[in-house]
């Protein structure tokens, strides 16, 4: 069952229409300074002072308006010298009478008190929810999935926490908020939690929730925790290496994201050149430098670095991390340095804060347990999830359904002993079923073995690396011949978007010239019945189109894969194009897809596809038959409408 506090961050609804309602009155009426990051500050001020005041009794319901704001100045005042890593010496209250008065009324609905509510994260999100972030480029953890990471960790009393790239704050701040719910007091919990932040005025907003949640000022330092150096370029004062029990973060990810210097990153193991060896299959370090690496990739290494042993790593990382080709070596090192105990993956529109806002990254939330030793073998199996839907959609307006609960008990099943259910929001699978160090949990779609359990006695299912290698098939990728070539004629320039509904669209966007064509015609040698598939892009990947006659003249682009039939005895063209379509391959297609760059590809994994073939010969002429007519039923409507069309104009 989740605890209080997951359950309000998914429904604060009450906290975040009065910040709303804040917001909206301050925004007229502060004069000087209208930027969500100053009228943050101004309500950061109040509540400060609304909670001194309730917890030193001095608050009177009769003060109002002028004597109101006398009241708040005055105990402002004191704030600044107990809480100096906070606020400025010199730092007072801007808001005039009248706003301080409607913020107070609006606090006065919230017991500031409750240790299962963070009503400084419903007010980061409704203030800054989207400043912040687009200023800097930085994306924040939702909420929700926050919340979610640390139910998964479970810190306990005592436990060291550290945050190494904490930027506002969220993930200390749940974590508090769950040790306050475990009966810690708000001072041990202080003594406790420890942050580190790049940015300076993001490292004041994570000491500012903090010290308001706990009541005293926290331990959160601006600097590099690469290089391990605060803001004056001396060493940080905290401990280096193996001092902490749980870390817990999100951090800055992005491959055109300077992570470090060449001389701190030479000092990680992952900052170097990894090589595969081919008699064992193994990645080893070279002494070559790569150019920059990503700081995801370092991140990690310093993550479990600052772990003691036996300490629980809770991280964001892209998804690409976890599953791409290029980053093998960085999960063999962090599987030989610890146990991956779970892999949940997010939805696209998990990082989406507004129409324009956010992005459309794709992240998992990992949950890791360093090795005690050599002989620390760890868990024997891996919980993994895939959640459709996570509480708002692709726009960042909130829906109502949320897939992170059901996933949050499920894993508690898994935790209990096993899973009832398995579906895509739980599963498991054993550490030795990990194929080539990929964590994706989609590449191990539960949901694809149960239909395909059901289809052994009627169909032959059969790789379609299988048919490749035996000549079956015969698989090729198009080309790009550059935006100067669009518009230059009238040959189709065939692109992920031209394929639909089993056709080429008649009039593709762009069109090149006869000149071009001829440069790759006789590469690209389309034919009738070949076919063209989508395997790289978002939403489109997997998209089939079969080519007729009128649709020999292209050129496609190198986002396709073009598919043809050598043996029809085996297969045609036209069922061929119906098992592509079907539900299994299709699912298949979404799980083994991975995340490259800002984009999906199904690359070389189309090999890996299943394709289930009926065994009964008159089924399999039925589904052709019915494909061909299909498609020569609409090409005849085309071109009959092309001709009615053409006709208009004759004289």
């Amino acid at each position: 069952m989740e605890s209080a506090s997951y359950q309000d961050s998914l429904f604060a609804g009450d906290h975040k229409e009065a910040f709303d309602q804040i917001r909206n009155f301050l925004a007229g009426r502060f004069v000087g300074a209208t930027r969500d990051r100053a009228l943050l500050q101004e309500v950061v001020k109040c509540f400060f002072c609304r909670v001194w005041m309730t917890e030193k009794d001095s608050y009177r319901e009769d003060v109002k308006d002028t004597e109101l704001a006398t009241l708040y100045r005055r105990i402002f005042k004191g704030l600044r010298t107990e809480f100096p890593s906070v606020f400025d010496e010199d730092e007072e209250i801007l808001l005039d009478p009248a706003s301080i008065q409607f913020v107070d009324d609006k606090l006065r609905a919230f017991d500031l008190n409750e240790v299962d509510r963070d009503p400084f994260g419903d007010l980061y999100e409704t203030l800054i929810g989207t400043g912040v972030r687009e200023e800097e480029g930085q994306f924040f953890t939702p909420q929700n999935g926050i919340e979610l990471l640390v139910e998964l960790i479970d810190p306990q009393p005592g436990e060291k926490i550290i945050d190494p790239a904490c930027g506002a704050g969220g993930f200390l701040s749940s974590a508090s908020q769950h040790l306050l719910e475990m009966g810690q007091t708000r001072s041990e919990v202080a003594r406790h939690v420890f942050g580190i932040e790049k940015d300076a005025y993001l490292t004041k907003l994570t000491a500012t929730r903090l010290a308001l949640l706990n009541r005293q000022p926290g331990e959160v330092y601006c600097g590099d925790s690469l290089a391990w150096i605060n803001q004056d370029g001396g060493n940080l004062s905290l401990p280096e290496e193996e001092a902490y029990d749980v870390v817990l973060t999100n951090p800055p990810f992005g491959k055109n994201i300077d992570s470090a210097s060449d001389e701190v990153q030479a000092t990680y193991h992952l900052g170097v050149k990894w090589k595969r060896n081919r008699s064992n299959g193994r990645y080893e370090p070279t002494n070559e430098m790569p150019g920059s690496v990503p700081p995801q990739v370092l991140f990690i290494e310093r993550c479990l670095n600052l772990l003691k042993p036996g300490g629980r790593l809770g991280m964001v990382v892209p998804e690409s991390l976890i599953t791409s080709k290029t980053y093998r070596h960085v999960v063999q090192f962090v599987r030989d340095q610890a146990s991956v105990e779970a892999v949940l993956g997010m939805p696209e529109a998990f990082f989406k804060t507004s129409g324009k806002g956010g992005t459309h990254t794709k992240v998992c939330l990992l949950k890791l347990t360093k090795q005690q030793g050599e002989d620390d073998e760890g868990t024997s199996r891996l919980f993994l999830a895939e959640a459709e839907y996570c509480g708002h959609n692709s726009r960042g307006q909130s829906i109502e359904r949320n897939d992170l609960p059901d996933i949050l008990e499920k894993f508690r099943e898994f935790e209990g002993g096993g899973i009832e259910n398995q579906d895509h929001l739980g599963y498991s699978i054993s550490q030795e079923e990990v194929v080539d160090n990929i964590l994706s949990p989609r590449y191990y779609d539960p949901e694809v073995d149960l239909i395909f359990e059901k289809l052994r006695d009627t169909h032959d299912l059969v790789q379609m690396g299988e048919l490749i290698e035996n000549g079956v098939i015969e698989k090729s990728t198009g080309d790009e011949v550059g935006r100067k070539a669009y518009g230059t004629g009238d040959i189709p320039f065939v692109r992920t978007s031209d394929i639909s509904n089993w056709e080429v669209k008649v009039n593709p966007q762009h069109r090149i010239s006869r000149e071009i064509y001829k440069e790759y015609s006789q590469k690209q040698d389309v034919r009738p019945g070949d076919i063209l598939i989508v395997k790289d892009g978002t939403s489109l990947i997997g998209n089939c189109a079969i080519i007729t006659k009128h649709d020999t003249e292209i050129v496609y682009q190198s986002h396709l894969y073009k598919l043809r039939v050598n043996d029809k005895d085996k297969i045609s063209p036209y069922l061929l194009l119906a098992i592509l379509s079907s539900k299994p391959v299709q699912r298949q297609i979404k799980a083994k897809r991975f995340t490259q760059d800002i984009i999906d590809s199904l690359g070389k994994r189309i090999y890996e596809i299943t394709l289930p073939i009926p065994k009964d010969e008159e089924r399999r002429e039925d589904i052709s038959e019915k494909v061909k007519r299909a498609i020569q039923d609409r090409i005849e409507a085309r071109e009959l409408t092309k001709e009615a069309c053409v006709e208009v104009v004759q004289t």
